[in-house]
């Protein structure tokens, strides 16, 4: 722990250089600066919060049904959000089922103090990856309850190593750990840890709640118009290699691509690619002219969830960068999923792909093989789509079992 004492301050100074030409680092450095200033303003000192964070939105995903359901059932409480990620910030600063909602200081063990010290924390709830030794630390010397909620454990941790004895010290902070699958309560038993259960993704009853609610596009239906439509959702250049060339020539199926990044270069470079193919930007579509369009370019950030629900076979970008996207919101509607080979992290893309609801593609053949098979065996994609979507539904119910074992039900 030493060695994490020391590597904070290099860190936190790696990200204030990165801020000179990255704008995510930039966002990070800004936000930091207002954490106190935002807790001075907007803490109610008579009250007490419960503190969820999440690094980044996919995260925050996981935790966000755990926070409705518990308002629905107490609406009295206050809820206190913070984000490591300006992904996630600046997406979900103005998150309406939040009393405050602010960035994460680093953890270093003054900052901590001095944050905990600024709100009076009831309960803390720390989604999947995170796990700040400092702030567990200083959360259990209060006595302040905390949980650490949908995470995953894998042996290459460093809390499974000889010499990570004293991160794994971290992890006896928590009250409870509710974890995803099996393989996770196992090893966390390994290292001396019981307090440990079994409950899945809490993202599977965010997606229940989406698509119960999806809304409707008329525009998309339009373009749709009774096509087989295909679905790119949260694409990323290499993905974006892989499935373009394809549907060139598939005049008889939709396509539909909502990229990852919006910002204008990524467009264009998206129409360059499309080139021979008509093509149109949903910010520019019209009833008029949607229809006679091959593929529609999502440049609205907020509606692919909703969007997948037009789709008969759906991409989730990420897999050949930092890690797959959220595959669980296509699978929803009953729809297979393809994904690049960066799936390993995520426990739903092992299922999905054991059930054959799920399958993994690495280079722009297997894609081709595999989506050929599709559009030549209705039957099995059918198939696909209902044990995606059957997956989703029996996995159900997390954030409930979370809230009644916590005393919050």
């Amino acid at each position: 722990m030493i060695l994490y004492q020391l590597m904070i301050p290099f860190y936190a100074g790696g990200i204030m250089i990165a801020s000179l030409f990255n704008r995510k680092a930039r966002l990070l450095i800004k936000g930091h600066k207002q954490i106190f200033k935002t807790l001075k303003e907007q803490v109610d000192p008579e009250s007490s919060y419960l503190w969820f964070h999440a690094s980044s939105l996919g995260e925050f995903e996981q935790g966000r049904p755990l926070i409705e359901r518990l308002l629905k059932k107490h609406p009295e409480c206050k809820i206190l959000l913070t984000f490591f990620s300006p992904s996630g910030y600046e997406v979900r600063k103005d998150y309406k089922y939040a009393d405050i909602v602010c960035y994460i200081p680093f953890d270093f063990r003054f900052s901590v103090i001095k944050f905990l010290d600024s709100v009076r924390i009831k309960k803390a709830f720390f989604i999947k990856y995170e796990f700040w030794p400092n702030f567990l630390d200083e959360l259990h010397r209060r006595e302040i309850d905390t949980y650490s909620i949908s995470s995953i454990f894998r042996p290459e941790q460093l809390f499974f190593k000889w010499y990570g004895k004293g991160y794994a010290n971290a992890l006896r902070n928590f009250k409870h750990l509710f974890v995803q699958d099996r393989h996770s309560k196992d090893l966390l038993r390994s290292i001396g840890i019981e307090c440990v259960s079994i409950v899945g993704d809490t993202r599977c009853d965010r997606v229940i709640e989406v698509a119960s609610t999806s809304r409707q596009f008329p525009i998309i239906e339009k373009f749709v118009n009774g096509n087989p439509t295909f679905i790119a959702g949260s694409s990323w250049p290499q993905d974006e290699e892989l499935f373009i060339p394809y549907f060139r020539g598939k005049k008889n199926w939709k396509l539909i691509i909502a990229p990852h990044e919006i910002h204008e270069e990524h467009l264009v470079s998206i129409e360059n690619r499309l080139e021979g193919n008509s093509h149109i930007r949903l910010s520019k579509a019209t009833m008029d002219n949607v229809s006679k369009c091959d593929t529609l370019i999502i440049d609205t950030i907020g509606l692919l969830s909703s969007i997948y629900r037009y789709g008969h076979l759906a991409y989730v970008g990420g897999g050949f960068g930092v890690g797959i996207h959220n595959i669980l919101e296509p699978a929803v509607f009953d729809i297979p999923v393809l994904f690049g080979p960066n799936n390993r992290r995520f426990n739903e893309a092992q299922e999905l792909k054991r059930l054959k609801g799920g399958f993994e593609v690495t280079d722009a053949y297997s894609l081709r093989i595999l989506i050929d098979k599709f559009i030549s065996d209705p039957a099995f994609m059918k198939k696909a789509g209902r044990a995606a979507g059957d997956y989703v539904r029996k996995s159900s119910g997390t954030s409930d079992r979370i809230l009644g074992e916590i005393g919050l039900d």
